[in-house]
């Protein structure tokens, strides 16, 4: 008995986790849809299922049935309005696979709600009523996903059983969308639509006898088989340096989680932004020294040579080079209820590192309802815009097709500590390209420590602030 259930912890601890979101309109059914993926994989327990049954008598908005979306709508507004307002997380295991799924609002208010839901997902389910066609929210959503990255997307047309599950109307749909997609530019790299009802159950966990028209999967078979293998950047290698340890003389270890890529034993790296070269002596776990790790494990690499690294830094391999820079482009959607202030200087946090940076042109903004891009000088909430960054220090980074995890970034007050934005690099700022580097040797000065530091966050801040490229060497 107990080799069955050594073998059967190994064998759940071996599946690997899809992270999805929920979007849509409001009212398409997104919370029930999860509740119904739920209720019938028989992944409630019975106090659940009791406590289920009490409020959807006492709250629901089912009628006569069970009201599955008050298994993710918790708060006591979204109870009393039948909306989504926050994002709900959700988590569960099948045989095959584990799942985290974000119930994300649909209301266009809580757009920065479903970027937070969806920015760590590798699948999305959009879905539509299929009473009301793909809306306006239905198209602000597949902008988001595909800004986002998300590869796989699921366009599930809900309310079949309140159109007669018809095929004629599922297939209006589909075109429709995919006309939207191709007349945007939108390319989505796996697209699945899955005709189903959430009330009812049809084509969720089993496929519907309602739908013999549709030779495709089920909504739980699809998730259960979705291959997201390819979703992580293993080809190339970041390791953002999260904390040193030295707990005493002989050992002086790099303690981080791999953001992509694969790095072994005797691997040469290079660390940035020095420059500095090494090579892999030692990849430490709690559980014993490892031959090689790959994203996203969490370990402590150390070197054969004595470098000077530190927290914000990365080991990279020196065949494959991020861009390392004060100044980037990014597709930034604005999140505080206060619009940018352009001479504001706010904190940027990209993987370990923290910096001051200013927002020092804003290129254009996206209509979102259209996806065309309409000119601009500013930003307010939920809004997306193309945007130029200045940092005070430099930025190691990728473009966030290329790499999710280095191609993102949080903007955040430095009064409020509020996540002013979100951004997604698109590439180094062509504009400052080139551009000339002054460089100050403070050596050749007689200063204080002190004096030392003032000058150097004057030079940080007038780089942030002015743009201009000025270096400080101690």
């Amino acid at each position: 008995m107990a080799l069955n259930i050594e073998e059967f912890l190994a064998q759940d601890e071996a599946k690997d986790l899809l992270r999805l979101l929920t979007a849509g309109s409001v009212d398409d059914g997104k919370s029930t849809l999860i509740g119904r993926l739920l209720f019938d994989s028989k992944r409630l327990y019975e106090d659940q299922l009791q406590a289920l049954e009490r409020d959807s008598k006492r709250v629901g908005n089912a009628g006569d049935h069970i009201d599955y979306a008050l298994l993710c709508d918790g708060l006591k507004a979204e109870r009393e309005q039948g909306i989504t307002i926050d994002v709900a997380y959700r988590y569960f295991s099948t045989n095959r696979r584990k799942f985290i799924i974000a119930d994300t609002p649909g209301h266009e208010q809580y757009t920065r709600n479903m970027i937070t839901g969806g920015s760590t997902a590798n699948l999305a389910i959009i879905l539509v009523d299929a009473r009301q066609g793909v809306v306006t929210q239905t198209c602000r959503h597949s902008y988001l996903v595909s800004l986002l990255g998300i590869r796989h997307l699921v366009l599930a047309v809900n309310k079949m059983d309140l159109v007669d599950f018809s095929k004629e109307r599922f297939d209006k749909i589909v075109s429709d969308y995919k006309a939207w997609l191709d007349a945007q530019g939108i390319n989505i790299p796996d697209l699945q639509c899955i005709p189903l009802s959430a009330l009812e159950g049809d084509n969720v966990v089993e496929k519907s006898a309602n739908t013999p028209w549709y030779e495709g999967q089920s909504l739980m078979d699809y998730l259960e088989t979705v291959p997201i293998d390819q979703d992580i950047n293993m080809q190339s290698l970041r390791y953002p340096v999260q904390y040193v340890l030295r707990p005493n003389l002989d050992f002086r270890g790099f303690a981080g989680k791999l953001a992509s890529g694969v790095v072994k034993v005797g691997d040469e790296v290079m660390a940035l932004p020095s420059g500095k070269s090494s090579r892999v002596k030692e990849i430490v776990t709690y559980d014993g020294n490892l031959d090689e790790a790959f994203a996203p494990q969490s370990v402590t690499i150390t070197l054969e040579d004595e470098i000077d690294l530190s927290r914000g830094e990365m080991l990279v391999h020196p065949t494959d080079m991020p861009h390392v820079g004060h100044h980037l482009r990014a597709m930034m959607l604005w999140m505080d209820e206060q619009p940018l202030d352009a001479t504001k200087a706010f904190y940027i946090k990209h993987t370990t590192n923290t910096t001051r940076a200013y927002i020092t042109k804003v290129h254009s903004r996206v209509d979102i309802n259209t996806a065309q891009r309409v000119p601009s000088d500013g930003m307010a909430l939920n809004e997306i815009a193309e945007v130029s960054v200045t940092a005070a220090a430099p930025l190691i980074f990728d473009s966030y097709a290329e790499n999710r995890q280095t191609g993102a970034f949080i903007v955040i007050d430095p009064v409020t500590n509020f996540t002013s934005a979100v951004g997604m690099i698109i590439g180094e700022d062509e504009a400052r390209r080139g551009a000339a580097t002054t460089t100050v040797n403070l050596s050749e000065y007689n200063l204080h420590s002190e004096e030392y530091d003032t000058v150097i966050r004057f030079c940080e801040e007038l780089r942030a602030r002015t743009g201009i490229d000025i270096e400080c060497i101690k």
